[in-house]
Order: structure tokens, then C-alpha cells, then sequence
């Protein structure tokens, strides 16, 4: 099979991965050395300084010895097949990077012989493209659950971030979609690689050259859609991944139907949950720099994220009590808790109020947008001039002001190789 078939058909089983991260740390270009690693490299999106960068996301290969049903590469399935030697996928590689395509690698793998078989063929593509071709740009890869932990720490040693996706949000769902894997099999790596990176910090506090172990941490990603779990559920697996493992991320990924399995939803009238994926994302944001708790989002009683508004808003609403807010006592943690705001306009104002009282004027030469904010705001214990709202009509401008985005075209998923361009 010609190199160029292998990558069109590897390139396309990867698409379903999420991999939208930033690569979380720098690596300047050294001497004998080709490409750099920059903190804010991402794939498939806008760097802060607006740069469009890009990842190389590709499979080593898409023979699976597994057949869990939600998984377009799944044993079980009539599609193509190919495989990258480590030397072609390096050539690949160092190829495009040269031509200024790409900024880094995102390698995963179906799981081809076994895990281990699997791991040794990553390993040696990375070795080949750390040591033999010096190459210091950004790589991203998938730990396989089941391999051996010495290889995943060879791995780890090799990537910049690593990650092992726990797919289905809980152990019912795995059973059921995917029997040959075990929810030990996929935290037990979780585990070894929180530890080797904290090792590995503590081993470069002593001496600057240890080896570093995937210096960008470890992330993880959810199937959203298959599986009858609610949000609430997706939520409280999120909220003990971070505090358990450490994890920079959780992604999302809207379940596309890819299989016609009757334990999946029905293809024909199923529409992949986008907006509720995109929810998620707004939940998780405000677990990571919100200083949220999964169990204050969601609790018996509303188990799924609201789609009409953002989980912030719907917090706020249910927490009438704790507004407004007096921006010229409140703080930072109270700030934070005001929708509309986010962490640099609750910063903003801690510093600019050392000089004096803020009024909404002063809030706007600030930055802060207050589309949202004026509701639950007051400066010096007055409310906006002329702002008079109650409850059900603050509910009613919250949608409106999301109701212009809702209406937006439909996402849709990227492609490497779009024959319409």
C-alpha cells in the first residue's frame, strides 16, 4: 500500500479523538536539534498570538484486536486497514514539520497482536524521531491500558503529554460496549503516570538534567451520547479524575454513530448531542479555573446541565441569595462566581480598586463586560441605572443573550483532506 493511502485512511480513523490542547509547556530549539515546542501549540485551533497551528493526528495503525461497538476501528467493522511502520510514520513526520505543516504529533494506535506489541511499535517510532532525527517539537500520545508499565514508562520518557482515554463514563457501559476492557486496565496507566510524572519533578529539583517524563501531564476523553449516563454522573467522574489523578483535561466528544449495533442509539434519527458536548465543556471550565465543585452544578434533582443557558448561569439563578455582588468589597472567589465574569476582569478589578472606587463606567474602561454581569453586580450598593428585573425576566434575558448562538450553523467535524477545498 502506498504511503500516501496509509495516511488517508489512518489520518481519517484518528478524527474521532479529541485532541484540541494546548501543549502546556516550552522547549526552545537547541543546537543538533530540529523544531521547538511552544506553550500555547494546540491542535486543530488558534494559539493566543492568533497563530493557526496544527498536530499531525494519526493512528500507528487501525487493526484492532478489540471490538468494543462504539469504535469506528472496532475488529468487527468492514473498513480499511493499514498500518505505519515506525520508520514511515517518522519520514511522514519530519517531512510535513520541514514543510511547516505541522508543529508536533499526536500518535494513538488501535491495539494490533496486544498491548504491549502495540506500545513497543509507538516507542520506537518516537525513539527513532527523539534520537535519530533530533526532533524537539511537541508529541502527543495515547497510552495503551494493559500494557506494561515499564513500556509506558518508556513512553512517557519519549512524549511531551501522554494521555489513556476511559471512554464510557462508567464501569456498566464498558462491560456492556466494550467487554475487553476493564476499568482497572485503564486507571491502573492513569495512576502510573500522575506518579512518574510527580517522580519525575521531584528527580529535576535536584538535578536539572534528569530525564523529564511527560513534562505537559496527562489528559483523558469522554464519549458523551452512547451511554444513558447524565451529566451529573460525567460530572462527579470528571471533578474525582482531576483531584485523583491530576489530570490538565478532560475532553468531550459527541458520540457519532458508527455503528449499528442495537446497543447503541439508532443511527438514522440520532443526532450527535453537540450542544450538550459543548455544555460539558462550560461545566468543566468552571471545575478547572472556576474553583467549582461538580456536586454545586448538579445534584439529584437536576441531573442534566440546562441547554438553554451556560451551568454558570444556572448556578447563579438557583443561588439568588449570594447576589448581588458589591464589586468594591467582594472577594476574588465571590468575583468569580458572577456570570460574565471571568478570571482576568475579577483580577482587573482587585487591582484597580486599590486606587479608588468602581462604578460601572470604570468597570467598562476596564474591559469587563457586563452583557451578563450587571445583574448580579453592585458598585458601591447600587444596581445599573435603570436596570429593573425580576426572576422569571432575568431567566428570560439570560436565554436571549445565548439564543444567538444556539442559532448558529451546525458544527461540524474537521477533515485533513477535504475535496471540496
Amino acid at each position: 500500500m502506498e504511503l500516501l493511502d496509509k495516511l488517508n485512511i489512518l489520518a481519517d480513523a484518528a478524527k474521532y479523538d479529541a485532541a484540541c490542547t494546548s501543549s502546556g509547556l516550552d522547549r526552545s530549539a537547541r543546537p543538533g536539534t530540529i523544531g521547538s515546542t511552544m506553550l500555547a501549540g494546540c491542535c486543530h485551533s488558534f494559539s493566543a498570538d492568533g497563530r493557526c497551528v496544527t498536530l499531525l493526528k494519526v493512528l500507528q495503525t487501525n487493526v484492532c484486536v478489540y471490538d468494543c461497538q462504539y469504535c469506528v476501528n472496532r475488529k468487527s467493522n468492514d473498513t480499511p486497514r493499514a498500518a505505519f511502520t515506525p520508520e514511515e510514520l517518522c519520514e511522514l513526520t519530519m517531512g510535513f514539520y520541514r514543510r511547516n505543516y505541522i508543529e508536533g504529533l499526536f500518535l494513538s494506535s488501535a491495539v494490533i497482536r496486544s498491548p504491549d506489541y502495540t506500545t513497543e511499535l509507538m516507542i520506537r517510532t518516537l525513539r527513532i524521531l527523539r534520537e535519530e532525527h533530533r526532533f524537539g517539537g511537541y508529541i502527543h500520545a495515547k497510552a495503551i491500558p494493559g500494557a506494561d508499565p515499564l513500556l509506558t514508562h518508556r513512553l512517557g520518557l519519549l512524549a511531551d503529554r501522554m494521555s489513556v482515554n476511559i471512554e464510557l463514563p462508567s464501569s456498566p457501559s464498558l462491560a456492556l460496549l466494550a467487554p475487553d476492557k476493564k476499568k482497572e486496565a485503564i486507571l491502573t496507566p492513569m495512576a502510573q503516570i500522575r506518579d512518574g510524572i510527580t517522580a519525575s519533578r521531584q528527580e529535576l529539583a535536584v538535578y536539572r538534567h534528569a530525564p523529564r517524563f511527560a513534562p505537559a501531564g496527562q489528559s483523558t476523553q469522554m464519549i458523551v451520547g452512547a451511554t444513558p449516563e447524565s451529566d451529573r454522573q460525567i460530572l462527579t467522574l470528571t471533578q474525582a479524575l482531576y483531584d485523583r489523578y491530576q489530570l490538565k483535561r478532560v475532553f468531550y466528544s459527541a458520540y457519532m454513530p458508527v455503528s449499528s449495533s442495537p446497543l447503541l442509539p439508532v443511527a438514522e434519527d440520532f443526532k450527535p448531542p453537540l450542544l450538550r458536548e459543548h455544555r460539558l465543556y462550560q461545566a468543566d471550565w468552571l471545575l478547572r479555573y472556576y474553583h467549582f465543585r461538580a456536586e454545586e452544578l448538579l445534584d439529584e434533582s437536576r441531573p442534566d446541565l440546562d441547554p438553554r443557558l451556560d451551568p454558570k448561569c444556572c448556578w447563579a439563578l438557583r443561588h439568588l441569595e449570594f447576589f448581588p455582588v458589591e464589586v468594591n468589597r467582594a472577594d476574588y472567589e465571590a468575583l468569580l462566581r458572577v456570570p460574565g465574569l471571568g478570571v482576568r476582569s475579577a483580577k482587573r478589578i482587585l487591582r484597580a480598586r486599590r486606587v479608588g472606587p468602581l462604578n460601572f463606567e470604570g468597570l467598562k474602561r476596564l474591559g469587563v463586560v457586563l452583557k451578563r454581569a450587571q445583574y448580579f453586580l453592585t458598585c458601591s450598593g447600587r444596581m445599573m441605572e435603570g436596570l429593573r428585573v425580576s426572576q422569571d425576566g432575568l431567566l428570560r434575558r439570560l436565554v436571549a443573550l445565548e439564543a444567538p448562538a444556539l442559532a448558529g450553523p451546525e458544527p461540524e467535524q474537521l477533515s485533513l483532506f477535504d475535496s471540496a477545498v
